[in-house]
């Protein structure tokens, strides 16, 4: 176990101990904490998520992942074809008491996507917003667009009295480490409130007895509690000091399983694993960067055994990916989701064939608080990487310590996971990652390509109002991003949330993302 690792289960065991419980405490064991009490301080899902319970959206997805409305009523599109007019909800009110009004849409709106904001790229088609009325928001768009309701499901809605009298009407970014004041404090309009934060230890939400629906829930506190070590992970859970996670580590479900006061909720995730290359002209070494040629791009793909990976590191509970989207995802085609066979024998001849020099060595960048088992199946492909002649120096790290490494250039090949989330659509990832970088496209675009037919594609993807028309054109970006191997695709991570019996209902959702106004405890069982 690593030192850092250690000293955070330490940290998390005894903020356990020493926790007051309330009657209804859902206590979750996450395998990290959230980078800020600000959603919209950097793309990751987990945070969005976790944030979620607080702040909302003027549309969520229900319990069938489909859009319905939240603090807008209804919707319509004007004659103009790219003004989207939302009624909003009446008598909505801040955890703080100030009245929910179209202001603070048009602030949250402004705030989000703002030429400073990491998650701009959440809005990908917004112009402006304007309040209507005190219940009415007019939004534009840059031209038609169909996928606008997928993306404002996680745009949250901020209070805009709140934010000016804090100074936050900015966004914060986790990545160029800007901070202020809604990284510690939030006021949303959602289930729950925050209730305390101590960073890296435990975060507290309490119900919020205010709430505009009605509760499917019978909780009165979560307390979202960092357990970094797998193995602290567990015992917590068998111990019943925590009595939900939803990671629960792959190589110890057999355990769970076994265990009388423990459930295992099992699915595989929409979240492909992939693999980054930069195309910059050199490396962070300053040497000449041999992973602009497809050549060197495929031969480490075939350099890496798939299933090795999944039936050792990943337990046989991955999904193998030649794709990279997931099956349920709208623009994914099973001609693409093909794997070239292991054959590192090829791969050194491709190696050798464009002139890479034996010994090459590069920045292989990974988080040690990232993906299922991340560390582990990085460990794998250094390894295979080196059978081929490669020296690859694996860099593990944290997310806070690698996301300006990989924002900033600083890194060459990086591991990347992406559900397509809120969007649940391939025009996510196609816009976000495998665009140029250029306005709100390319976010993600850490290796710097730009593939101008590719880009075609995308932009006539993110204008057509027609859905077949749609989905083949970006079934054909995605087989541009396959062609050139832009990025490696590894496998769709498995999903496994745990649950001790007091724990009495807890909906197992697709998108990996657990929503706890659906969840019930039974203390007393």
């Amino acid at each position: 176990m690593h030192i850092r690792n250690l000293l955070l289960a330490t940290v998390a065991v005894a903020g356990l101990a020493g926790a007051v419980q309330a009657e209804n405490t859902l206590k979750w064991g996450a395998n990290r904490d959230i980078g800020s009490l600000d959603p919209y301080s950097y793309g990751d899902s987990f945070t969005i998520n976790v944030l979620n319970h607080v702040y909302e959206g003027l549309v969520r997805y229900n319990k069938d992942l489909k859009i319905e409305p939240a603090l807008a009523t209804s919707w319509e599109i004007l004659e103009d074809k790219v003004t989207w007019r939302f009624k909003l909800r009446e008598g909505v009110t801040f955890h703080n008491g100030n009245p929910f009004t179209a202001d603070d849409v048009v602030a949250s709106l402004t705030r989000v996507s703002d030429d400073a904001s990491p998650l701009k790229g959440n809005l990908p088609a917004y112009v402006s917003s304007k309040a209507v009325d005190d219940l009415t928001v007019d939004i534009t768009l840059n031209g038609t667009y169909p996928l606008l309701l997928n993306d404002l499901t996680n745009i949250h809605i901020f209070d805009k009295e709140w934010m000016t009298e804090h100074d936050a009407l900015k966004p914060t970014d986790i990545g160029a480490g800007v901070e202020g004041y809604a990284t510690y404090n939030a006021n949303g309009t959602g289930p729950f409130s925050v209730e305390s934060r101590q960073p890296d230890a435990k975060t507290v939400f309490v119900k919020n007895p205010g709430w505009w629906d009605t509760p499917q829930h019978n909780l009165d506190r979560i307390e979202l509690l960092p357990v970094t070590s797998a193995a602290t992970r567990v015992a917590a859970l068998l111990s019943g000091e925590i009595n939900f996670t939803n990671d629960a580590p792959v190589q110890d479900l057999p355990r769970l399983e076994a265990a009388p006061n423990v459930s295992v909720l099992e699915g595989v995730d929409l979240r492909t694993v992939m693999i980054g290359f930069p195309f910059r002209d050199t490396l962070v070494s300053g040497e000449p960067n041999p992973f602009k040629e497809k050549a060197v791009r495929e031969a480490l793909y075939k350099a890496i055994d798939l299933d090795l990976i999944h039936q050792k590191v990943m337990r046989g509970k991955s999904r193998i990916a030649g794709a990279t989207v997931a099956p349920p995802i709208p623009g994914y085609a099973p001609e693409l989701d093909t794997v070239p066979g292991f054959d590192p024998e090829a791969a050194k001849a491709l190696l050798a064939e464009v002139g890479v020099p034996e010994g090459l060595e590069f920045e292989f960048n990974c988080l040690s608080d990232g993906l299922v088992n991340e560390e582990q199946f990085c460990q794998a492909i250094a390894s295979m990487w080196s059978r081929i002649g490669l020296k690859p120096k694996l860099d593990v790290a944290p997310r806070a310590v690698q996301t300006p490494k990989r924002t900033g250039g600083k890194t060459d090949i990086y591991i990347l996971g992406w559900a397509t989330l809120p969007m649940l659509d391939a025009y996510s990832p196609l816009l976000q990652i495998f665009h140029t970088k250029e306005g709100n496209s390319g976010v993600f675009n850490w290796g710097d390509w730009s593939f101008p037919e590719l880009d075609k594609l995308v932009d006539a993807a993110g204008s057509e109002l027609d859905l077949d028309k749609r989905i083949a054109l970006e079934t054909e970006a995605l087989g541009i991003v396959k062609k050139e191997h832009i990025m490696v695709p590894l496998h769709q991570q498995p999903m496994a949330w745990a649950v001790t019996d007091e724990v009495s209902e807890m909906p197992l959702f697709p998108d990996n993302k657990p929503r706890l106004w659906f969840a019930q405890v039974n203390p007393g069982s």
